[in-house]
Order: C-alpha cells, then structure tokens, then sequence
C-alpha cells in the first residue's frame, strides 16, 4: 500500500486509497481524485501535478462530497478533496429535502369548545331528505292518527257497503212482492167466485128465460118437435150421424130465437136427436147461467149450493132431487190450467143419474162449464162465459 503525503491538502479527501502515490504520475492523480469539482473541471485545461486547486465557492454550495463521506474516521469537519464541505440548507425559502419530510405541529382549526362538524352530504333536486328529530310523543301521536285514519276509512267503506246490500235487498224484495201481489190478484180473480161456502140470492140476477120441456117433444118427429118448443124455435143446423152402435142417426140444433141472446154464449138452443125412423129419442138444452137467472157464482158453489144443476133439469121437465150433482173432491179432476200452472183457464165437470118418468126409467146428464179466457185478459171476472147443458134420454 503506498503511504500518505506528508502534508495534505485542505480540499483533498479522507480515504487513504485517493492520495495518490508519490512516484505516480501527474495523470494518475487526477484520475483518481473523486471529488466532483475536478469532474467538472473544463476539458481543455488540466491543473498542474504538483499545484493542488483552490476550492471554489461553487464546490462548497454542493456539499455533496462530505455527506457521503464514510463514517468511521471521519474528520470532525466536513471536507473532500479541493476544499468543498456539507452545508445544509437552513433558509425557509428553499427547505431541505430531508427537513420537508420531517412531521410538523400544525395548528389544531378546531376550538376544544366546539364539537367537530360533519361534511354536509350533497342533495339532488329529487334527493331524500333527512328525517328531523321527531319527541316520543308526537311520533306516538302521529302513529295514533294513521289508525284513526285507517279505521275512519274501512268504516265508510264498510257503510257503503252496508248500504248496498240494503238497496239491493229492498229492490228484490220490492220486486218479489210485486211478483207475489199479481200472482195474488191473478188467483183473487179466479178464486173469489170459487168459494165454497153459501151465497145468498142478492148474487142472483134477473132471469131472463126459462127452460123448454125436454120430456115433451121425445118421441115426436122433427117437424112435431119443433112446434112443441116454441119460444121462436126453428132449425138451424141438421147434420147425420153414421156411428156403429149409435142409435141417433140425425142432429138438428134449433134456436129459440125469441129468448134474448147474451153477448158472450148467444141465443139459448135446443139439441134433437132422432133414431132412424125420424122421432126424438135426446133432447138437450143450453144457456148462459146469467140467462136463467144465476148471478156471479163460483163454480163449486153454483153446484154445491145454488144448485143450479138441478134447477135447470127440473125446469126442462126432468125431476131430479137436489144434491144429485156432486162435484169431485179434487179440484183439478174439473180444473185446467195454463202453462204457469197457477192460472186457471176452464173449469167443466159432467153430471148424469137416471130418473123415473111415468115408471119408465130416463137417462139424464149435464155439464156446466166455466171458461175463463176472455176475464183472463181483460181483468174482469164478469167476462167469463158460464154455459149449462142439460140432457135426457128415452
């Protein structure tokens, strides 16, 4: 290792490796000189071998050299070859590069006083807003007032509803008994001249004609009988008869055209029925119950306690006790009905018995017949026709 210099410059460095060897070279020297003022140095001019530079006051402005310098014998102030030293910058214009680093006690912005403030958060247009600090109770009562609400609402709702099915209920029920009063009315029309108990003879209308004797003309010829009628009697219609078994081989219908006519069943008639050799062997008479002078009679009460059956026959000249006509117990044994079921349209029954006439016995039938098509329509039950038949047979 070569040895020190015996005296060394003030700007030379520390480390032993850079002095350069006394038997050495002006060129090595400077080759091995680190310090950055001979790196910099101008080109074209190289210092003398044996001059040592000055340092420079640009060489100390770095100090660079001598804060890199190795710590173990260092000198106890900074230097390095050509005179430079480490200078720190202390000036508050240009702070150190280390000294920036260093943390620094700022001034607390808040007062120990105060609580510290949140960041107010930013609000759209449409944003949500906060929800204020509402006390206990008047969120109780808010919460109070929702029920309320609430409730009012499915009470008017339940009203309402009420309501509706009361209107409903009274329109239906209106109507149901509107339905039930014509049905009512309907029946009442029908049914108030079927009663079957008594009516006394203030029911009675004027009587208007009189039945012919049947009895009389069985037994005459055509001609014969028609002049026993009298009463205007003449011939209307004559049709024969061609039935197997039948002993009535001609009908002739004969009006008594001098007895008034009623509006509804017309003229009272005469039936004849003559056997082959011409002579009356049935006589049959029909007329109003009006005519003969039988007011607005039920029909069950005409038969059951009027009795006009029987006073009809009688008065054709047939004896037939009272009570000899009977109606059937069941009503719709004589009864018809329209297509509803509850409207009655006719009521016709047949009687018929045998009666002694001067110790030969006799055939005798009628029929009364109710029809109640025309009342039907019109409302009023003194449009109903009311016809009896009466017969008899030798």
């Amino acid at each position: 290792m070569p040895k020190h210099a015996a005296s060394k410059p003030s700007g030379a460095p520390s480390d032993p490796d850079c002095i350069p060897d006394a038997g050495g070279s002006a060129a090595d020297e400077r080759d091995e000189r680190i310090g950055l003022t001979e790196a910099f140095a101008p080109v074209g001019a190289e210092p003398a071998a044996d001059v040592p530079e000055a340092p420079t006051d640009r060489d100390n402005a770095i100090g660079l050299t001598q804060a890199f310098a190795p710590v173990d014998g260092a000198p106890s102030s900074p230097a390095h070859a050509g005179g430079f030293s480490y200078k720190g910058d202390t000036d508050d214009e240009y702070p150190d590069a280390f000294d920036s680093l260093e943390p620094r006690d700022a001034p607390s912005l808040l007062l120990d006083d105060e609580a510290p403030l949140e960041p107010e958060q930013p609000k759209g247009r449409h944003g949500k807003k906060d929800k204020t600090d509402v006390p206990p109770h008047m969120r109780k009562s808010r919460r109070m007032r929702r029920v309320l609400i609430v409730v009012i609402v499915l009470l008017v709702v339940l009203i309402g509803v009420l309501g509706y099915l009361t209107w409903r209920l009274v329109t239906e029920s209106q109507t149901l008994a509107a339905q039930q009063t014509q049905q009512q009315q309907d029946a009442q029309e029908v049914t108030a001249i079927q009663q079957e108990e008594t009516k006394d003879a203030s029911t009675e209308t004027t009587k208007k004609t009189e039945a012919p004797n049947l009895v009389a003309v069985l037994g005459l010829g055509q001609d014969e009988a028609v002049a026993a009628l009298a009463h205007g009697a003449q011939v209307t219609a004559s049709k024969d008869v061609n039935e197997e078994g039948n002993p009535i081989k001609k009908d002739v219908t004969v009006a008594l055209t001098d007895e008034p006519a009623d509006t509804r069943t017309g003229t009272p008639t005469v039936y004849l029925g003559l056997n082959e050799e011409g002579k009356v062997i049935q006589a049959g008479y029909s007329a109003s119950t009006a005519a003969l002078g039988y007011g607005t009679l039920s029909f069950a009460d005409a038969v059951k306690n009027e009795h006009v059956v029987e006073k009809t026959l009688q008065e054709a000249g047939i004896p037939v006790a009272e009570g000899a006509a009977v109606l059937p117990e069941d009503k719709t044994a004589y009864s018809t009905y329209d297509t509803d079921g509850t409207t009655l349209v006719k009521e016709n029954c047949s009687f018929s018995g045998t009666v002694d006439l001067n110790g030969a016995p006799y055939e005798w039938s009628a029929v009364l017949s109710y029809n109640y098509t025309t009342a039907n329509m019109t409302g009023n039950l003194a449009d109903t026709i009311r016809i009896i038949y009466v017969y008899v047979n030798a």
